[in-house]
């Protein structure tokens, strides 16, 4: 494994390179939100060619306050993940993005469809259809930043009892607490900006760019999140070359979950 710094406007951004083969394959990783590069460990030896994990903007550890909020506005991070891509001389990429890494690549594909190769998306959603849904959204995200900002040890408690991660209570204990500590290793202002400046509600809505979308695409949910299985047969619905592979017996979170399987599905279900 190979780490690198490369400063992309006026950002450090640490990438981490695996080489696992000679086979031309290039593979790009976004983790989720409050995660890190680290949200790949279970899988990312095990995907043909080179694969690049990376943590995104205010993310990671390491990450230094982001004193510009809109820094992380998604058509910024967007033409980030494209300099950086650049700079590797990188081009038709597998690129897979969960939950909020997946909004990411998603944009990344509506943006720059010439540079990815296939496309997977694991537990995610191409935002929200209207502007109403999207107001209140934005409204309920301040509010969450809020809470941040004033108690992110109580606001990452909280977030752990979402029903969206209740199969993770049924992990083995060393797992729960590996994902609790890499959450409560962020920085708190840079966690309440991203929610800010490109959660659901900031985002673009995509839906309408779906019926352009010609690459390959694969949409990864867990058979217990009912929520995202509903959101990837929608998009299914509208995307030209898309299947949905469902993960027995995994939650949203599915290469956490069932690391295996999803090794299976990446390596062995085309898109």
């Amino acid at each position: 494994m190979n780490e690198q710094v490369l400063n992309i406007n006026g950002y450090n951004y640490h990438i981490f390179c695996h080489v696992n083969s000679q086979v031309s394959e290039h593979w790009v990783l976004l983790h989720g939100f409050m995660g890190s590069h680290h949200d790949f460990n279970a899988i990312v030896e095990h995907l043909p060619g080179t694969v690049l994990t990376l943590d995104l903007l205010g993310f990671g550890s390491r990450a230094p306050y982001v004193e510009e909020p809109k820094r992380f506005d998604m058509f910024a991070q967007i033409t980030d993940l494209q300099l950086i891509l650049k700079k590797l001389n990188w081009t038709h990429i597998n690129l897979l993005g969960y939950s909020m890494g997946g909004r990411l690549a998603l944009g990344f594909a509506v943006k720059y469809p010439n540079l990815v190769k296939n496309l997977y998306l694991e537990s995610s959603t191409a935002g929200l259809q209207y502007a109403v849904e999207r107001q209140q959204r934005i409204v309920n995200d301040e509010k969450k930043a809020q809470e941040i900002e004033c108690d992110f040890p109580e606001f990452v408690k909280q977030w752990e009892q979402m029903p969206l991660f209740n199969t993770q209570k049924y992990l083995p204990v060393t797992q729960q607490l590996a994902i609790r500590q890499q959450r409560l290793s962020q920085h708190p202002k840079n966690v309440a900006n991203s929610l800010r400046y490109m959660g659901t509600g900031s985002q673009p809505n995509f839906w309408p760019n779906l019926v352009m979308l010609q690459c390959p695409t694969l949409l990864l949910v867990g058979s217990l999140d009912t929520k995202f299985r509903r959101i990837a047969s929608d998009m299914n619905q509208l995307l030209p070359h898309a299947k949905v592979v469902t993960v027995a017996q995994a939650g949203h979170n599915v290469h956490f979950e069932a690391p295996k399987q999803v090794i299976e599905v990446l390596n062995h279900v085309s898109c």
